[in-house]
Formats: C-alpha cells, sequence, structure tokens
C-alpha cells in the first residue's frame, strides 16, 4: 500500500475524487429541454433526472457518515465509485425516461461514499493545521466538479457525458483507493459525544440548518430551470450557449474566502443579511428579458448564495465545542433536502406560472436566510438555545 505522505498530493487526491462525484450530479441539468423532448414527458418529470440524485444523496448521507466511522475509507470509496459509474452506464444506454429516473436516484445514494465518508475521514485523520487546507481543496472540488459535470452533458451528447463521467470517477476512485491509507488516524473522538436528536434540539444550529436548505432550494432551483427559460422566447438559445452562462458558477471559488474575511471583520450576521441582499436583487434582475441582465444576475445569485453558504458552515463550526461530525452531515442533509424540495417544487411552479412565478417563490424563501441574518446579528440581545 501506497501512503500519502504529502499534503500536496492528499489534496490531489481529494481533489479528484470529490470534483468527480460532483461532476455526475448535474449532467443532465443544461440539456434537460432536449430530454423533454426526446422522452416525451413534461418539465417536471424530465427534472427529476438532477432532483433525484440529490434525494438520493439527502436519503443515504447519515448512514454513510455513521458508516464512516466504523469502516476504512478504501474500500467505501472504491465500491462507491464503482456504483456510481454503473448508474451512470445505465443512464447512457436506456430508452425508459423511468429508468434514466431511477438510476440518477442510484447514483445519488452511492455519492456520499465519496464525499460525506472522505470528509468524515479528513476530519478524524488530519491534524488542525492539515485540515483547513486540504478542505479548501474538498470546497473548491465541490464547485469544480459541478461546473464541468454541466459542461460535460451541455457540450457533449447526453448519453456520451455519461459514459466521460463514468470513467473520470472510476479513475478518481482507484487512485483514491491506491492512495489513501487503509485507516486513519483519529484526531478527535468528540463526534461520539453528542447525538442528532440533542444538535437538532439546539435553536442556534436549526437556523442555521434551515437557512442552508432555504437558500440551495433557491439556487438550485434558478440553475435547474435555467435552461428551460434561455430556450424559450425573448432568447431562443442553443443548448451551448446556454451551457456557457453556468461558467458563472466558478465565482463560487472565490466567495467563500471573501465570505470568510466579511464574516471575520463584520460577523455572520451581518455576512447572511449582505448576501441575502445581494441574492434578492440579483434574482429581480434575472427576470428582465435582457440577456446582459440575465448574465449579471447570474453572478449575482452565486455570490450572493455562495456567501450566505459558507457564513452559514463557518458560523456552525464555530458554535461547536463537540459534535462536529454529526452536525455537519446534519448540515449536508439539510442542505440537499432543500435542494431536492426546492426543485420539485419550483417544477410545478415553472409548469403553472413560468419563470416569473418561479421567481417570485424564490424571493419569498429569501425569508429564510434574511431571518437568520437578523436573528444571528442581533443575538446578543437575544438568547437562543443552544
Amino acid at each position: 500500500m501506497q501512503i500519502i505522505d504529502s499534503s500536496f498530493r492528499l489534496q490531489l487526491v481529494v481533489f479528484f475524487l470529490v470534483s468527480a462525484s460532483f461532476a455526475n450530479i448535474y449532467i443532465t441539468q443544461p440539456v434537460l429541454p432536449l430530454l423533454q423532448d426526446e422522452f416525451g414527458v413534461d418539465l417536471v418529470v424530465v427534472s427529476l433526472t438532477v432532483s433525484f440524485v440529490i434525494l438520493g444523496m439527502t436519503l443515504s448521507n447519515l448512514p454513510f457518515g455513521v458508516l464512516a466511522d466504523r469502516v476504512s475509507i478504501r474500500p467505501l470509496v472504491l465500491i462507491g465509485s464503482c456504483m456510481v459509474a454503473a448508474g451512470g452506464i445505465i443512464c447512457s444506454l436506456t430508452d425508459s425516461i423511468s429508468l434514466l429516473i431511477l438510476a440518477r436516484l442510484f447514483q445519488g445514494l452511492f455519492i456520499p461514499a465519496l464525499t460525506t465518508c472522505l470528509a468524515a475521514w479528513l476530519a478524524k485523520s488530519l491534524p488542525a493545521h492539515r485540515l483547513n487546507v486540504v478542505m479548501g481543496s474538498y470546497v473548491s472540488a465541490t464547485v469544480i466538479g459541478g461546473l464541468v459535470g454541466r459542461l460535460l452533458g451541455g457540450w457533449m451528447y447526453w448519453r456520451y457525458a455519461f459514459v466521460a463521467a463514468a470513467v473520470v470517477i472510476i479513475s478518481a476512485g482507484v487512485l483514491a483507493f491506491r492512495n489513501l491509507p487503509a485507516s486513519g488516524g483519529d484526531r478527535t473522538n468528540s463526534y461520539q459525544e453528542v447525538g442528532f436528536i440533542e444538535l437538532l434540539s439546539s435553536g442556534r444550529l436549526m437556523l442555521i440548518y434551515l437557512c442552508s436548505a432555504g437558500s440551495f432550494a433557491i439556487f438550485s432551483s434558478i440553475f435547474n430551470f435555467l435552461p428551460f427559460r434561455l430556450h424559450g422566447e425573448p432568447f431562443n438559445f442553443s443548448t451551448g450557449l446556454t451551457t456557457l452562462l453556468y461558467l458563472v458558477y466558478i465565482s463560487g471559488i472565490f466567495m467563500g474566502p471573501i465570505s470568510g474575511k466579511i464574516s471575520d471583520r463584520l460577523g455572520t450576521g451581518f455576512t447572511l443579511l449582505a448576501g441575502s441582499t445581494i441574492f434578492g436583487l440579483s434574482l429581480i434582475m434575472i427576470l428582465q428579458p435582457l440577456i446582459f441582465a440575465v448574465v449579471v444576475g447570474l453572478v449575482g445569485v452565486c455570490a450572493g448564495f455562495f456567501t450566505i453558504h459558507s457564513a452559514a458552515v463557518g458560523y456552525l463550526n464555530r458554535q461547536l465545542t463537540t459534535g462536529h461530525g454529526r452536525a455537519n452531515a446534519l448540515y449536508v442533509l439539510f442542505y440537499y433536502l432543500g435542494g431536492w424540495l426546492g426543485i420539485t417544487v419550483s417544477g410545478f411552479s415553472y409548469q403553472a406560472g413560468g419563470w416569473s412565478m418561479l421567481i417570485y417563490g424564490c424571493i419569498a424563501l429569501l425569508i429564510i436566510p434574511l431571518s437568520t441574518g437578523y436573528i444571528v446579528h442581533g443575538e446578543k440581545e437575544i438568547s437562543l438555545l443552544k
């Protein structure tokens, strides 16, 4: 067995595995209108090819988080990568929309074997000074992977994109299997000292969990139904041109560190309020039937969302003296549950009232991060349960 003995090499393995995992989540997003035509179904059904991946991740996140404490990381990532790849191959071959959706759910069920398990292993195996650096690679990989998946799906024939993503995830899984240690250290046992019920009973933590769910519900809805908006009047964009707009997603790489600095200087509450305000103004921008307004609005949507997301994660971990692993697993659970619900409900909103109704619904959801920011900003005066 080859043991990782350098921080750079570990960062490389983490980056490759996480980005390959996230690339599989969003493959169908830019081609939803094409899938709608090819399979002859409505937009609510075809949007399930994205939301069911997220549903699968939601369902299996906590079980894999527990499993990661009991089983070596190496077989988990190898089995997980094989299962995700197998689901992708089924997607590439099927002519049934039902089987495509079920295969996407299957992929989602095993993605936490690669992401949640890896994060848990890093948290309990690395000293704090190395963990911060490596987790920086982890966060960047989620952004890059999401972008690469969208570009693959939009710029390649979608069936070929699934095959390409399968090859990449298998390669990443084999690399991780060969290079990650069979067992990690145990930097802390604090994650064993607090249960999920106790964490959920904390008023402060529930605020953050709801904030993550609400903000990701908005963000995922916008980007999931963007292709339908741009394929129609007055834009009439091709799939390739629509896919190009997903490049605004890369701004998330820069917003994390910026959000952290703002939170350190001005406080989490102010940062959440600022991010929510940017988010809201950007939603109004993308209502306009002008491509310049849409592009600027999408950049603002990314800036607002990643500001909220980064500030919320930072605040969550600063509130904890124990139970970091399980607390963060719950954050991820609420995060993806919000994304699944957001895409599902927004599909019906878009079908009933078009892009405008979807945006109005998203604006209404902003009350969640706004309220969280307001309460956190005034928490010196407001006593919250901890």
